[in-house]
């Protein structure tokens, strides 16, 4: 199986989070567990790992692992215990639509769900959920998994849901287990979301899939449900006692237990109650209306089986108005009391239970109700309930007593995670923001693991394809004595001997008050051959006199005697190079020049440098790539391309070819000695078989390939020799499909085909040095990252008074007098003005107002004010068929103009939306774009 994921990626990870994974925790003392409220320091949030491709649920296995699956049909194992990633095995899926129109759409299906068995570590059964690649259902089957590998054999079939393939969306795919051994499984309402935003009524021919009456309301089908099973262990399943049917009874299914659900997603179950919660993601319209109340997404309770109201019902039961599709003609709202599904699409019973309102139910805007909710794009997850027995007593990160009960819920667009509490009949009582500073967005999935802390499973920002930033974050308690939180570097970390390191502990602390000013520091000096030295002071200072690779590691002990560290390593005896682009003019934006001129050189103390060959163009790495948007191209400088590997080992080819090896080897042919190739066939690159042949070079050696033997090279380093092991072993791989750069010359920006040209060209030099004897290899960089001069306002890192809303599209609002965002470091070198693309819609109760353009702070230097927007009633507006979708927004949006002072080099810039008469609570308006141009506007 394929590991996905290095050690080394998982130990910058760490490092990135600045070192809050560091701090480990004694295990939780009961004894200080009160039942009040912890405070949020108490919990720490940890990243496991990253990058995934569209992750869709998780499920706890034995020994700290965690199996998830991917939308395209990956199937993953993460181990905990060494931040390996692993693809266990793939199931094909379907993952598109095609329209009435022929149009071929990514859908919402594809491998939807996973859990493993209560049982797994007796029978390693885990189930998935999936849309079958060549039929139009879904499908609940049944695996064996051992080890690291997904049993294709071992395959069952338990469940298959009839489906259409001619419009999106829903599927659900969640799922979660009772006490009994009872399945309960989520599925989406399988319809077209409705162009009026509100429920699906349409019952004229040929409309099938835009009537919910034919699903939900159904009785006798099996979407917009969650069905109640009980598996055997043949691959089959009963029908347990107490669903919403019995058994045998005419025009229903029986494994239905709750119904009358639009988009059912994760559910969860009450381990002391048996009571099912879940998120359910309701329809998008804004207003209420003569359709029938506004959308809402709900936080659904089934204390028991029930109907849950879609299509006839939302929120709080609200109803929808009959609608007449064939004479677009309203009537009354259905009855709440004596609801009936008169469609001719239905094929189960007329007569439906009684609906069961929301527990929680929002809109776009703020709630009346649930106020604490905020206002903003939503979509309903879910997430557990809390109950202290579910977890072993030695499980070392339980939540304490007092979110006994209690249920977290999460929304995937909104980032934050609420406490649901409930009196004892299980009623909503309030609710309150967990960890109200940190933020989790696109969580698509959330639940307790078996070792008591909090998972979160963040499905990235961008739908249908995989995202750098989706994630499995991890939130840990402890609730005994904490320890020092420790952070440590070092002004340099490495450089020719002598020189003087400053050592910093900035960052340290201890959240124990009677800890504060009372943590001990010891910093531990120490390399192979030198005499370990212990400096107590704070920021301690040492010089370096002797080369090495010297480990320094803070130890902070705190009043109770806990202690906890910090290490980084500094190489004495090698500077590390320094690589730089020469690029004339803006570093930030590419105005749309054809082409783009640089010059790369690398010093490097020990190597040379570029200018007089001592280290050739082969050896460094220059790439230019364009990074479609909603990927950071400085994120992606940081990840290692195949035009690295190819410049390390033409280190090791140069040093073969300036060497007497030629005299003795060839690279495909044999000589005295074997070729390079031959030695590739027969050495696999494994750390083993480069020791072995590294010794060979240095100490020399005979009888493996003929009489002749081969001479010792006392003269190489150590690296050296490697460097030329691993060239030779990399001769019969596939070379990657890179083509590194000259180290001077023109480049021209084009755009992929398939790309919308919105996002940004990353122009990257790469240096490893040497080394310099036994001391590693170091690394130098620059980059230069053009992005598209049209940003997004969404990309802004600070803001103030911003309510993200969608309502279809995105809107971007700025709230109240002095709301403002922030974009840091933008190169505004040549920058002559910036527009601002605004509505200032009164349908939205917005105001206007002038723009500002500072520098530094949102009171800093003045270099721009455009003109007052006033409000100007547009509505939601479609371009018209076959125009380009941004294009056409560009042109038929209002621009607030700015035209800046002279101003050059790297700056933070802040946008300031300034309306006294709006106070704290208008809409001042909303933004699409920020444009970046080097010429003055024309209009």
């Amino acid at each position: 199986m394929m590991k996905i994921q290095s050690k080394v990626r998982k130990q910058a990870l760490v490092f990135s989070l600045a070192l809050i994974s560091l701090i480990t925790f004694s295990c939780k003392d009961s004894s200080h567990d009160s039942g009040a409220k912890p405070e949020d320091n108490r919990f720490t949030k940890v990243v496991l790992t990253e990058g995934m491709d569209e992750p869709m649920e998780i499920t706890f296995l034995p020994e700290r692992k965690i199996l998830f699956v991917e939308r395209k049909g990956a199937v993953k194992v993460f181990d905990e215990k060494t931040g390996e990633m692993t693809q266990v095995g793939f199931v094909p899926v379907n993952t598109k639509y095609t329209n009435k129109a022929g149009v071929v759409r990514e859908a919402e299906e594809g491998l939807m769900g996973v859990i493993a068995d209560p049982n797994y570590a007796q029978n390693n059964w885990i189930y998935m959920y999936y849309a079958d690649p060549d039929v139009p259902k879904h499908v609940l089957a049944r695996w064996e998994l051992k080890g690291n590998e997904l049993i294709d054999a071992s395959k069952k079939i338990l469940l298959e849901v009839p489906t259409q393939r001619e419009e999106c969306c829903h599927t659900g795919g969640g799922m979660v287990f009772d006490k009994d051994g009872n399945l309960y499984l989520t599925t989406g309402n399988n319809t077209v979301n409705p162009r009026e935003g509100t429920s699906n009524l349409d019952e004229r021919p040929g409309h099938e899939n835009s009537d919910d009456q034919r699903a939900p309301s159904n009785t006798n089908d099996l979407r917009g449900k969650i069905l109640r099973i009980k598996p055997e262990a043949d691959g089959t399943y009963s029908i347990p006692a107490g669903n919403l049917f019995p058994l045998g009874m005419e025009k229903t299914r029986p494994e239905i237990y709750t119904m009358g659900h639009r988009n059912p997603w994760r559910p969860t179950l009450d381990s002391k109650t048996g009571y099912l919660y879940w998120g359910e993601v309701g329809p998008d319209a804004v207003t209420d209306s003569i359709w029938g109340p506004k959308g809402y997404d709900e936080f659904n309770q089934a204390k028991g089986p029930g109907f849950f109201g879609w299509p006839y019902f939302i929120g709080d039961n609200q109803a929808y108005t009959r609608h007449d599709y064939e004479t677009d003609t309203y009537g009354e709202p259905y009855d709440v009391n004596n609801p009936i599904n008169e469609s001719v699409n239905n094929t189960g019973l007329r007569e439906l239970p009684a609906p069961i309102p929301a527990m929680i139910w929002y809109p776009y805007g703020i709630s009346e109700e649930f106020p604490m909710l905020g206002s903003s794009g939503r979509s309903a997850t879910g997430g557990p309930v809390f109950r202290k027995a579910d977890f072993k007593k030695d499980a070392p990160f339980v939540f304490p007593s007092y979110y006994e009960g209690k249920w977290l819920i999460v929304d995937f667009m909104r980032g934050w995670i609420m406490a649901v509490t409930m009196d004892e009949n299980g009623d909503y009582l309030f609710m309150e923001r967990f960890l109200p500073e940190e933020n989790f967005s696109s969580a698509i999935d959330m639940d307790f693991g078996p070792d008591g802390a909090l998972y979160v499973l963040e499905y990235g920002s961008a739908w249908f394809r995989g995202n750098p930033n989706s994630r499995i974050v991890k939130i840990e308690y402890n609730g005994g004595n904490r320890k020092p939180s420790v952070q440590a570097t070092s002004d340099r970390k490495a450089g020719a001997v002598p020189f003087t390191a400053n050592f910093s502990s900035e960052g340290t602390m201890d959240y124990d008050a009677y800890d504060q000013g009372k943590l001990k520091y010891e910093w531990e000096i120490s390399a192979d051959g030198f005499k370990k030295v212990i400096l107590k002071e704070v920021n301690p200072s040492f010089t370096f006199e002797e080369k090495g690779t010297y480990d320094i590691k803070l130890t902070v002990t705190d009043t109770k005697g806990e202690r906890n560290s910090a290490s980084f390593q500094v190489f004495a005896g090698n500077e590390a190079p320094k690589v730089s682009i020469d690029f004339k003019g803006n570093r930030t934006f590419y105005f749309g020049q054809d082409e783009l001129a640089y010059a790369v050189s690398v010093v490097d103390l020990e190597d040379g440098n570029t200018n007089d060959g001592s280290i050739k163009a082969e050896e460094v790495a220059i790439t230019f790539d364009y990074v479609p948007a909603g990927f950071d191209p400085i994120e992606i400088a940081s990840k290692q391309s195949g035009a690295e590997t190819i410049a390390v080992l033409n280190i090791g080819k140069n040093l073969i070819e300036g060497s007497d090896c030629r005299s003795c080897h060839q690279i495909d042919k044999s000589s005295i000695g074997p070729s390079y190739v031959a030695v590739a066939e027969r050495y696999a690159k494994s750390d083993a078989n480069i020791s072995y042949l590294v010794d060979k070079i240095l100490n020399g050696g005979s009888g493996v390939w003929g009489d002749h033997g081969m001479s010792a090279h006392p003269e190489l380093s150590e690296s050296d020799a490697k460097r030329m092991v691993d060239y030779i072993l990399s001769i019969n791989e596939v070379k990657p499909t890179v083509s590194p750069l000259e180290l001077k010359g023109n480049i021209k920006p084009d755009v992929p085909e398939g790309e919308d040209g919105q996002g940004s060209f990353l122009l990257r030099a790469f240096y490893a040095d040497k080394g310099a004897g036994q001391i590693t290899s170091l690394t130098g960089e620059d980059y230069v990252a053009l992005r598209n001069p049209f940003l997004d306002p969404q990309s802004a890192e600070i803001r103030k008074g911003v309510n993200l809303m969608t309502t279809p599209s995105i809107n971007f609002f700025m709230e109240g007098d002095r709301s403002h965002i922030g974009f840091k470091s933008l190169d505004l070198t040549d920058v002559k003005e910036i527009n601002l693309f605004v509505n200032v819609n009164p349908r939205n109760g917005a105001v206007g107002g002038i723009i500002e353009a500072r520098l530094g702070s949102p009171d800093g230097e003045l270099i721009g004010q455009s003109q007052k927007m006033e409000p100007l009633n547009q509505g939601f507006r479609r371009p018209p068929a076959g125009v380009n979708f941004i294009q056409w927004r560009r042109e038929n949006t209002p621009q607030a103009k700015i035209k800046i002072k002279e101003t050059s080099g790297l700056h933070d810039i802040f946008f300031i939306f300034i309306n006294p008469d709006a106070g704290q609570e208008k809409i001042l308006m909303s933004i699409t774009e920020i444009q970046f141009a080097n010429t003055p506007f024309l209009n």
